[in-house]
């Protein structure tokens, strides 16, 4: 995989994380940047994991899918990226308008889980593919962290107005991922 599809992969799975960090940053009162570096590290670090754990369970199924791996790969990353860029335009304005409220560290863990799921269902889909799983899960937890922080930090500003869109990009970008995929092993 080249480093220009690892960074479009990666900036990709941050963005469920980044949107649910603006939420939360505009839910709180004047966010520090240790509370932000916080929520990034807690993200990053659960998005950098689930990755590996999604490679894991692929290579375990890899023996018996090996002739239509590309097309796996593909399904996922296009369903993981459809359903984002389904739901940011299905939530519409009103959603985002709607006052959110922060909650603590298990609802800041739930919600770095929940938006890590992605990230697990494209690990299952890179054991099918000739990739370094650990610079991936790296480059993801990397591009989870600073979107995250930054997201907390301008939640502020911001607030969740303008996050629906990048989930839109993002989601759009992981369907292209997934027809590059393709594309690849259909003309080998």
């Amino acid at each position: 995989m080249s480093p220009l599809a690892i960074a479009v992969l990666a900036i990709g799975m941050s963005i469920d994380a980044l949107i649910a960090s603006i939420s939360r940053g505009a839910t709180l009162h004047r966010p520090s940047f240790p509370t932000a570096l916080k929520t990034g590290a807690i993200f990053g670090l659960v998005e950098a994991m689930t990755p590996l754990v999604g490679w894991i369970l692929g290579i375990a199924a890899s023996q018996y899918v090996q002739a239509i791996d590309h097309w796996i790969a593909f399904g996922l990353l296009a369903a993981v990226g459809g359903r984002m860029a389904f739901h940011a335009v299905a939530r519409g304005a009103a959603a985002e308008d709607a006052p959110r409220s922060s909650g603590g560290i298990g609802t800041l863990l739930a919600t770095a889980i929940g938006t890590s799921l992605d990230a697990m269902a494209v690990g299952v889909s890179l054991a099918f593919l000739d990739v370094n799983i650990i610079v991936i899960a790296l480059a993801i937890g990397l591009a989870t962290t600073v979107a995250s922080t930054s997201g907390i930090l301008a939640g502020r500003l911001v607030g969740a107005r303008f996050g629906r869109y990048a989930e839109i990009i993002g989601g759009i970008a992981l369907v292209g991922l997934g027809v590059s995929i393709l594309i690849e092993h259909l003309t080998a």
